[in-house]
C-alpha cells in the first residue's frame, strides 16, 4: 500500500511539471510553435533552415574579408584576372611588406591613432560632463536640450558637411584656421548625440542613493562624479570609447576635406591618395592590414560592447 502511494505521488509529481514546462512552452511567442517543434519532422527542418540561414550570413560577412586578405597574397595578374580564383596559385607575402613601405604605413597609422585617441579624450571630457549634467544635476530646460541633441541625429552626416568646414575654416569669435590641425578632426566629434544618450541612459540607472549618501558625507557633485559614477560606469565607458576610436578611424570624407596635407592624413585618406600609384595586390594588402585593428577592436571587446549597450536598460 505504502510502495502504491509512493507511485502514485512520483507519477502526479511527474504529471505537474510536465503540465508546468507545457504551460511556460505555450507562453513562449516564437516562429515555430512549440508542437511543430516537438515533432521530428519539425525538429529537422528547424535545423535544415537554421544551417542554412548561418551558412549564409557568414559566406556574406565573411566572404568580403577572405577576398581581401587572400588578395593581398595574390600576383597582379592572378587580382584582375576574370573569373577571379578562390585560392591564391602562390602565396605572396611580400605584398604586405612591399605596402608598408611603399604606402608609408606606420605615418598614417601614427596619425590615425593620435586623431583617435584625441578624439577619445574630448568625448569623454564633455559628453561624460554633459550626460551627467542632464541624468543627475538636472538643468533647467533639461529635457528640451536632450531632446535637440536627439534630434540632430535625424540629420544626415553628409547634410551637415559644408557648415562643418566654413566654420573649421574661419572659427567664429577667434577668428583662426583650423585646416591642417587635428582640432579639425577633434572639435567635431565632440558633439556626438549618440554617445551622450547612451551615457545618459547609464547614469539614470544608478540609485539616487549612492549620490545621496555621498552628499551627506561632504561630497560636491564634481567629486561625486569622479568617485562613484565613474568607477561603476566602466562597461559604458568602454563602450563609448570603442565608438570614438572606430569613428574616428573608419572617416574618410571629413579628414579628405580638412587635412590636405599628405604628411597630415589619416590610414583612409592616405591610401586613397596612393592608390594610383601601387598595384591592386599591393593595395589590397594595405587595406587589410588597415582593417586589423578594428577587427581586434571588436573581437577582444566584443562582450563589453553587448554588456555596455544593455547596462542600464533596467533601472534598480
Amino acid at each position: 500500500m505504502a510502495s502504491n502511494a509512493f507511485v502514485s505521488r512520483r507519477r502526479g509529481s511527474g504529471q505537474r511539471r510536465a503540465e508546468r514546462r507545457a504551460a511556460d512552452l505555450g507562453r513562449q511567442r516564437t516562429l515555430i510553435s512549440p508542437a511543430q517543434l516537438a515533432r521530428p519532422r519539425g525538429r529537422t527542418v528547424y535545423w535544415i533552415v537554421f544551417g542554412v540561414v548561418i551558412v549564409l550570413f557568414t559566406l556574406a560577412f565573411l566572404g568580403p574579408l577572405y577576398w581581401m586578405v587572400t588578395g593581398g597574397l595574390k600576383t597582379t595578374q592572378e587580382v584582375v584576372q576574370s573569373p577571379p580564383t578562390a585560392f591564391p596559385t602562390s602565396v605572396h607575402t611580400e605584398n604586405y611588406s612591399r605596402a608598408w613601405t611603399v604606402m608609408d604605413l606606420s605615418r598614417l597609422l601614427f596619425n590615425t591613432l593620435y586623431y583617435a585617441f584625441g578624439a577619445l579624450a574630448f568625448q569623454m571630457l564633455f559628453d561624460v560632463a554633459a550626460a551627467y549634467s542632464l541624468s543627475k544635476l538636472r538643468p533647467i530646460f533639461g529635457k528640451v536640450i536632450l531632446g535637440m541633441m536627439l534630434a540632430t541625429l535625424m540629420i544626415p552626416a553628409t547634410v551637415l558637411v559644408v557648415p562643418q568646414y566654413l566654420t573649421v575654416l574661419d572659427v567664429p569669435i577667434v577668428q583662426r584656421n583650423l585646416l591642417n590641425s587635428p582640432w579639425a578632426i577633434w572639435l567635431p566629434s565632440v558633439t556626438n548625440a549618440f554617445n551622450i544618450f547612451l551615457l545618459k541612459r547609464f547614469f539614470d540607472s544608478i540609485p539616487r542613493e549612492l549620490l545621496d549618501a555621498a552628499a551627506i558625507d561632504g561630497a560636491s557633485p564634481l567629486r561625486t562624479l569622479r568617485s562613484v559614477v565613474l568607477p561603476i560606469s566602466r562597461p559604458i565607458l568602454g563602450v563609448v570609447s570603442i565608438f570614438a576610436i572606430v569613428g574616428v578611424w573608419k572617416d574618410f570624407l571629413w579628414p579628405m576635406l580638412t587635412l590636405p596635407d599628405p604628411s597630415k592624413q589619416t590610414l583612409n585618406v592616405g591610401i586613397y591618395s596612393l592608390a594610383s600609384g601601387v598595384p591592386e595586390n599591393v593595395l589590397i594588402a594595405a587595406l587589410t592590414i588597415a582593417s586589423i585593428p578594428t577587427l581586434l577592436i571588436f573581437l577582444l571587446f566584443q562582450r563589453n560592447i553587448m554588456s555596455g549597450l544593455t547596462a542600464g536598460g533596467l533601472k534598480g
